[in-house]
């Protein structure tokens, strides 16, 4: 293996975080490790590289702290590698990168929150049915935490750019954004129709990058009756390697929907989002279809 060129003393923050996350493996690792990867195994298994490479890179992560070795066997002693507070600040990175990727190497550098049905994007995204949402967190809009799937047979994860409670409060250019008008038409649909969810045996709970607090106003003047959830953090976006798109210097949810049951396995993925009113009522189908 090539001698590895330490940056660690050049007078520049980019150089010196280059010098623990520069190599292209390591942040695989922090991305398969958002995605609740934690196992050596299993690491290896999803990332098809050496032992050996696996085990330096890891050893990297966690003399960096980045990584956080946990035992969870104890005859013999086994590890599990876990994301530090350190490691999870990482996720903006990750994201930015995938977003740049779906942005300007998969797509034609188009602003955008949505994509189209053929792009690799779409695949990438609907290939989430069938996969495990790992065990998170997020902020509730009364700024409690929240397990975003619920304890019941169902819960149906809506995914949305913004929603605010001024028009004001929108970023300049918003309406120009393919994709990223509707939300609010979105979360009032699935209010008037939140009886027919929980007939069906679902709980309903929307998404977005936004603070509590503006959901919270959100919430409250569109009479919303069910949670709304922060990923501010981009907790859930990087572990489902979920869409995003930049406006206003923040990275944005783009519109889908999930369908995820009790022992929080995706069952329907709806991506892209043309039709608000359309969705909703497919997601609804989803439901009862599980539930017959």
């Amino acid at each position: 293996m090539p001698q590895r060129t330490s940056l660690a003393d050049a007078d520049c923050s980019i150089a010196q975080a280059l010098d623990v996350v520069g190599d292209w493996w390591t942040l695989l690792i922090v991305r398969d490790s958002a995605r609740g990867v934690h196992r050596f195994d299993a690491l290896q298994q999803e990332l098809g590289v050496s032992r050996k490479v696996l085990t330096e890179r890891l050893r990297l992560l966690v003399d960096a702290d980045v990584l956080a070795r946990e035992p969870y066997q104890d005859r013999p002693v086994r590890y599990e590698y876990r994301l530090t507070p350190r490691g999870r600040a990482l996720l903006p990175v990750l994201i930015a990168l995938q977003d740049w990727g779906d942005t300007w190497v998969l797509g034609e550098g188009e602003t955008m929150a949505t994509t189209t049905e053929a792009s690799q994007e779409a695949a990438r995204v609907r290939a989430l049915k069938g996969t495990r949402l790992p065990e998170l967190l997020l902020p509730g809009n009364d700024g409690e935490p929240r397990d975003p799937v619920a304890d019941t047979p169902y819960t149906v994860l809506y995914c949305f750019p913004s929603a605010y409670a001024t028009r004001d409060a929108y970023p300049p250019g918003w309406a120009g954004i393919p994709g990223a008008s509707g939300c609010t038409l979105e979360s009032c649909t699935y209010r008037d129709q939140l009886a027919e969810f929980t007939a069906a045996g679902a709980t309903v709970h929307g998404v977005s990058v936004q603070r509590p607090d503006e959901q919270r106003a959100f919430a409250e003047k569109e009479g919303l009756r069910f949670p709304l959830l922060s990923d501010a953090d981009l907790a859930l976006t990087a572990a489902l390697r979920l869409p995003t798109f930049r406006a206003a210097g923040v990275s944005r949810l783009k519109r889908l929907t999930l369908v995820v049951d009790r022992e929080r396995t995706i069952r329907e993925v709806l991506y892209p989002i043309t039709d608000i009113g359309a969705s909703v009522r497919e997601a609804l189908e989803a439901v009862r279809r599980g539930t017959d």
